[in-house]
């Protein structure tokens, strides 16, 4: 799904659905009255208040290399056909089967996808996990969490600050902010995000900062993503001193059609130019196109990391 524009503004479009916004509220309100069970470990969620691409798995990998012992991941699986619970492994599923974020996750920590949280989350315990991290999943009751963390990408904050479908919002910034012990502000807060928040909460702070295997200065490339803001990698992608002969924004979690990676391929050959993607792209395109791109990896920096590992073994 590609995000429509008008969750970025309060336009006509926004005003007219902006009613239908009240059973969003109610909904999710009623849905998490519903008691969590709690299997015994540690559960740490990596959440936002509304849907699309906040940064939540690239927190969610941060949090899991920090964890001792045997930490598992837990996700949905959004845009994958398998409902589970089932163990992840890269080299059997597809992305058509557990979706990307389940296999960027498998590839750094064992990765349980299930629609229901409570049955992956004994999954998981019974495969040897001492915690869990969950990639989403704030506005899901099944579980109880020990620690919550919301965050927020500084460029989009919570967009128009409406609730689906006028805005992007499951449900208000402050109720979602209520449950956590925290918030995760990834980038500069431009658009008044954190003065939303409840007084007291939490703000950890962090940069993501792109890095490539191969330097990339004054090498033309061709970029291409299926994310939450693609916008956001081309940027990333000129900051490494590259020369971006062209840029494909793709839906999030896009699976690519044979069309679209003949004719990147056909684009890059014609050009000379090197194919760049992000590393949630790669792991789900084919062979062919995996060949002929290298990836640009984000790497998360905190301001304060003693703040984080104290919010985490809180």
């Amino acid at each position: 799904m590609k995000a429509p524009e008008f969750w970025t503004r309060r336009g006509p479009a926004a005003q007219l659905l902006r009613p239908f916004g009240l059973a969003t509220r109610l909904a999710t309100a009623r849905r998490m009255r519903r008691a969590g069970v709690s299997i015994g470990i540690r559960t740490i969620c990596v959440g936002n208040a509304g849907v699309g691409g906040a940064g939540k798995t690239i927190v969610a990998l941060d949090v899991l290399s920090r964890l001792p012992g045997r930490p598992f991941a837990l996700t949905r699986g959004y845009g994958g056909a398998l409902t589970g619970p089932v163990q992840v492994e890269p080299g059997i599923h597809s992305a058509q089967e557990v979706g990307d974020e389940a296999l960027l996750l498998a590839e750094a920590a064992p990765t349980i996808l299930a629609r229901d949280r409570a049955a992956g989350a004994r999954l998981a315990l019974a495969e040897g996990a001492t915690a869990i991290v969950m990639d989403d999943g704030l506005q899901n009751p099944a579980l109880r969490k020990d620690v919550s963390l919301l965050v927020i990408d500084g460029g989009y904050g919570f967009g128009n600050g409406l609730l689906l479908p006028a805005g992007p919002l499951r449900e208000p910034a402050a109720a979602a902010a209520r449950r956590c012990e925290a918030a995760v502000l990834i980038g500069n807060d431009e658009t008044g995000a954190l003065a939303l928040l409840p007084p007291g909460l939490p703000v950890l702070r962090a940069a993501l900062l792109p890095e490539c295997v191969e330097p990339l200065g004054r090498r033309p490339v061709i970029a291409f993503a299926g994310i939450g803001r693609p916008e956001k990698f081309f940027r990333s992608v000129i900051s490494l001193g590259a020369e971006l002969v062209s840029s494909h924004a793709y839906p999030d979690h896009h699976v690519y059609a044979a069309r679209e990676v003949f004719a990147l391929l056909a684009e890059a050959a014609n050009t000379g130019a090197r194919l760049v993607t992000t590393a949630k792209d790669f792991v789900k395109l084919p062979p062919s196109l995996r060949a002929a791109s290298l990836v640009v990896h984000a790497r998360l920096f905190w301001e304060d990391e003693a703040a984080l590992e104290a919010v985490l073994n809180a």
